[in-house]
């Protein structure tokens, strides 16, 4: 079986807007979901970190990945989010996708700490269980470990239907490794949105994005001439966008971004425990860049 990749460009890494009362926000959704559809992001990464996923009842996650897919209408890919780390339980989850999924985002098992040849054997269970392409995500900063370049290269290798890794370690000579071992059927996605221009210099094929939940339209103008080497408009935009990134994600994530998108209009600036809102000076910080951006 030939891999076929459909997770490139910019894939808009979503938030869960919450009420007042606590509960999804379904409206505030489907105006995320459609703007994102309108504004030239390439597709949708949905139940992931910035989702706020662990704090979501089983209920919720599905009508949450309904309200996606049905607002998307066909008109962006959805790659869904479905890790863990007990392998048997993951893959179960990857063999019971709800329809309208078109590939899975499995993140490095955490907690656990398993070693190389665990996390091969892993994701090797994963790719065999899958329906639908898979994307890995290595982010040691959460999980615990790294998962090797060697690793992800013989995991590519060697797993048919594994398409792509979201590379969030922050390891430009470990991504950088990847980019160059990898498969011509395997892509690097970013994971770290100051870091995806410099890796598509390097040959990264795109980047899972948590500032395009707020501007959408105007990252992926950077990343599509990114990718195209049109790098004067690339620093154009660059030069607007570079200020957010430290403050974005100073008091977590999607702590900052959900600051941002209050100050826009789009959701309620409300997260679940243990998530609490930004402090005072990152809100002041992200108020004046609203403005700027306006």
């Amino acid at each position: 079986m030939m891999k076929t990749n459909i997770f490139s460009g910019v894939g808009t890494a979503l938030i869960t807007p919450f009420r007042t009362d606590g509960a999804v926000d379904e409206q505030a959704l489907c105006r995320l979901v459609d703007e994102q559809a309108e504004s030239g992001v390439d597709f949708l990464c949905v139940l992931g970190t910035t989702a706020e996923t662990p704090t979501l009842t089983h209920a919720e996650r599905r009508r949450v990945v309904e309200i996606i897919r049905d607002g998307i209408s066909g008109r962006l890919p959805l790659l869904i989010g479905a890790g863990g780390n007990d392998t048997t339980a993951v893959c179960e989850a990857v063999k019971a996708l709800p329809d309208g999924v078109d590939g899975v985002l499995s993140v490095v098992p955490y907690y656990n700490k398993p070693s190389q040849e665990g996390l091969f054997r892993h994701f090797q269970a994963v790719a065999g269980a899958s329906p639908v392409p898979v994307v890995l995500y290595n982010v040691p900063g959460r999980t615990g470990v790294n998962m090797t370049a060697e690793t992800t290269l013989r995991i590519a290798r060697e797993c048919n239907n594994v398409v792509a890794i979201k590379e969030a370690s922050g390891d430009i000579a470990q991504i950088a490794a990847v980019i160059e071992g990898a498969p011509a059927d395997f892509c690097v996605l970013s994971g770290d949105d100051a870091l995806a221009v410099n890796l598509i210099k390097q040959g990264a094929c795109g980047v899972i994005s948590v500032i395009s939940n707020a501007y959408p339209r105007f990252f992926s103008r950077m990343i599509h001439a990114a990718l195209s080497e049109q790098w004067e408009e690339v620093e154009q935009c660059a030069n607007k966008l570079r200020p957010f990134y430290k403050p974005l994600f100073a008091d977590g994530n999607p702590s900052g971004i959900k600051q941002l998108l209050s100050f826009e209009g789009k959701c309620e600036n409300i997260l679940r425990l243990p998530l609490v809102p930004v402090g005072e000076e990152t809100a002041k910080q992200l108020a004046g860049l609203s403005l700027y951006m306006k």
